[in-house]
């Protein structure tokens, strides 16, 4: 995964992470930091699949 690309993504899943925790608490499931990387890495591998995806789909236009 292109570097530059992975960071971004983390960036945008960092932005969410106070929203997914406050969720799961309501839920009765608490998290800490050291919980959520693989939850983390998850998210990042889905966002560049959808990524490359459209990449390729627009590639295809």
């Amino acid at each position: 995964m292109d570097q530059e690309l992975n960071m971004r993504f983390m960036e945008i899943a960092m932005k969410h992470v106070q929203e997914g925790r406050a969720f799961l608490n309501e839920k009765g499931i608490e998290l800490d930091m050291h919980d959520l990387q693989p939850a983390l890495e998850m998210l990042m591998s889905v966002m560049n699949e959808a990524y490359n995806m459209g990449y390729d789909d627009a590639k295809k236009e």
